[in-house]
Formats: structure tokens, sequence, C-alpha cells
């Protein structure tokens, strides 16, 4: 069965030579209005792990949303009666009142039965000020500086129960794979996890560019 998303695939060599109507496709605005399919920023092989390790969690949150395929992956497989909260500003449009991306993005996750969704339109760091609830499932992907990697980790670690899982997108190498040990997310975890004193916290799985951590204790 033809999947409702379009995935990204590092095997793809035909990337840079498409022409200019297939380029303009890529416009939220045809994701919006349904004439393409979404496209994740996350493998198939992401899309299942994060389906797996999501399942049944009550609480899940995700940092950095775009057209709401990753959202698509957690609602899918989390507990229906929990609540999934996406943060994400959706500052990059040049015209807020139009922004194709969160309305591509509502369009996605919105549909059908599944899990409450509650959608903050702010940033990470804005968003946790006043958080309160306890998170089982933690999704990374906003601003990929290490520094902002960084943030969100501190910002937002600290509500995550014991035996919850924090993921980190674009944080490790993987074979015909887009990232660089110069990416942020590389960086932190290789500091944070491989090097550096973790406890609380280990390395769990790691499924193309996604690195999954777990909290052991807390």
């Amino acid at each position: 069965m033809k999947s409702s998303i379009r995935f990204a695939d590092p095997t793809a060599k035909d990337g840079g030579s498409q022409g200019w109507p297939a380029r303009a496709m890529r416009h939220p605005f045809f994701a919006w209005t349904g004439l393409r399919r979404p496209i994740a920023q996350h493998t198939a092989a992401e899309h299942h792990a994060l389906q797996r390790h999501a399942r049944g969690k009550r609480s899940v949150v995700e940092i950095g949303v775009a057209e709401g395929a990753s959202g698509v992956a957690l609602r899918g497989a989390m507990d229906p009666a929990g609540t999934l909260y996406l943060v994400d500003p959706f500052h990059l449009s040049r015209v807020p009142a139009l922004n194709f991306m969160h309305r591509a993005a509502r369009r996605a996750v919105g549909g059908g039965p599944g899990a409450r969704t509650v959608w903050i339109k702010a940033f990470s760091h804005d968003a946790a000020r006043d958080w309160k609830a306890p998170i089982d499932f933690l999704l990374i992907d906003g601003d990929h500086h290490e520094e902002a990697v960084r943030q969100d980790w501190n910002d937002w670690q600290g509500g995550v129960i014991e035996g919850g899982i924090v993921a980190f997108h674009d944080a490790r190498l993987f074979p015909n794979g887009w990232t660089s040990p110069e990416y942020g997310p590389v960086r932190f975890i290789d500091s944070q996890f491989r090097q550096g004193t973790s406890q609380p916290w280990e390395i769990v799985d790691e499924v193309d560019s996604l690195v999954f951590v777990s909290r052991t204790a807390r």
C-alpha cells in the first residue's frame, strides 16, 4: 500500500537534477491543498522507529513539526487516550496569516481518530518555561545548532519520567546519510552521551539519523 507520506530517501541520486516544477511542488501550499503527500524529513525506517518507541505512550512532545510527518507517526502509535503536544513557532513564513507549513501540518496530523493534539505555536524555550505535564516521549528536532539542541535538552529533559524516551533527529552518521560530524545534533550526542557522563540516561536505540535515549532513574 502506498504511504500517505513521502519519506526521505538517502539512496536517491536525482535530488539535485529536478526541474523547476518538481522543486515548486515542494512548497507546503501543495501539501495543504492535498495536491501532494506531506514531505517527511526522516526515512521510512526512522518513521517506524518513532512509532515503535512511542507506542502506548500517553504524553508525547515533539519539538519541530515541519509538515507534520513525524507527528503522524507519533499520533498513530501513542495511546489514543493520550495527548500529543506539537511545539513549533512556524515563524519562517513571509505572510504569517498564510503560513502554509502550519496549515499542511495541521492537515496531516489532525485527520481521523486518535490522541488529542495540542498545538503550541512558540519557540521551544518559551514553551518550556511554564511546562508542568510529565512526558513519556520527547522528540527533539528543532533548531539544529549544537547550542540550541543543548538548550532543548536542558529545558525539557527534566519533565521526562523514569523509563521515558527522548529521541534526537539528525543526530548520528549513517550509510548514504545526509548528516556530517559538524551537525549540531551529532556533536551534542557525541559530547553528551558517547564521551560524557550521561547518567541517569543511556542510549537504547539508533536508527539512521535518530538516536533514542532513556531515563533509567529519577
